[in-house]
C-alpha cells in the first residue's frame, strides 16, 4: 500500500509512524554527535566515518517526512495538524545538523592528529554537548517536556561560549603562541555551534507545540531570562 492510500484508509496511523520517524531522525542525529566527539577525542580517524551513516539516515528520513507530511494533512484533525508542522520543521533542521556534523567529522579526520590538546578538548566538549542538547530535543519532543526544552537553550549559550574561546584563542592570540590548523579547528567550532543553534531551534518549536506560546512567552512564564538558567546552570555543576 502506497503512502497515499495509507493517508487515506488510516491516517492516525501516518500520524504515528510520521512521530517515530522524527523521533528516530532525533537519535541519528545525537548519535552523530557523539561520534564526533568520540573521534576528535581519541584522535582515531576511522571512528568518524559513522557520521556518514547517520547523515545518509537523516537524509532518508526527511524525504519519508515530506512525503508523508504531503499525504495526510489535509486529512487530520487541527492538532494533528500542528504536529505534523513539527516533524516537517524538525526534519529540516536535524537534516542540516547532519549535514555540519559531516563537514565536521571529514575536516577532524584529516588534521585531528596535528591540532594542540587545548584545541581537542574544547572541541570534544562542543560535540558532547551537543549530543546531550540533541538528546534533551528527543525527549522534550517525545514527552512535552518544557523543562526539557529550556534545558537545551542553557546548553547553548555555553556552546557559544566555547565558540568564543576558540576564536579568541586563534584569532586574537595575545600569548603569541603558534596555533595549528586555525583554518580547520575555526571551521569546525563554527558547524558545532550551527548545529546547537538548529538544536535551539528545535526547542522553541517543541515550546509553541506545547503551549501555543513562543519560547520567549514560556521563558516570562518561567520568569528566567536564558541568561539567568546558565549561570543557575554554571553554579550547579561547579557544585557537583
Amino acid at each position: 500500500m502506497s503512502s497515499a492510500d495509507l493517508a487515506t484508509s488510516n491516517p492516525d496511523a501516518v500520524c504515528a509512524q510520521l512521530r517515530e520517524q522524527t523521533l528516530q531522525a532525533c537519535l541519528a542525529a545525537r548519535i552523530a554527535a557523539g561520534i564526533v566527539a568520540e573521534g576528535i577525542a581519541t584522535g582515531v580517524p576511522s571512528l568518524l566515518d559513522g557520521v556518514r551513516g547517520r547523515e545518509k539516515e537523516l537524509d532518508l528520513l526527511d524525504r519519508a517526512i515530506d512525503q508523508g507530511v504531503t499525504s495526510v494533512i489535509t486529512k487530520v484533525s487541527e492538532a494533528q495538524a500542528r504536529e505534523l508542522l513539527a516533524c516537517l520543521k524538525f526534519i529540516i533542521d536535524l537534516e542540516r545538523v547532519g549535514d555540519l556534523l559531516l563537514n565536521c567529522s571529514n575536516r577532524a579526520a584529516a588534521v585531528v592528529s596535528r591540532i594542540s590538546l587545548q584545541d581537542i578538548r574544547d572541541l570534544t566538549l562542543m560535540a558532547s554537548r551537543l549530543e546531550k542538547m540533541l538528546g534533551d530535543v528527543h525527549d522534550a519532543f517525545r514527552e512535552r517536556d518544557l523543562n526539557r526544552a529550556l534545558a537545551v537553550l542553557r546548553a547553548d549559550a555555553e556552546l557559544d561560549r566555547l565558540r568564543n574561546l576558540i576564536f579568541l584563542r586563534h584569532l586574537e592570540n595575545h600569548e603569541g603562541e603558534p596555533r595549528q590548523e586555525s583554518f580547520h579547528v575555526l571551521f569546525m567550532t563554527q558547524s558545532l555551534e550551527r548545529a546547537g543553534d538548529h538544536a535551539k531551534n528545535l526547542v522553541e518549536e517543541v515550546c509553541h507545540l506545547v503551549s501555543g506560546h513562543s519560547v520567549r512567552h514560556v521563558l516570562r512564564t518561567f520568569d528566567k531570562p536564558v541568561e539567568q538558567m546558565f549561570i543557575e546552570d554554571l553554579k550547579r555543576r561547579q557544585k557537583g
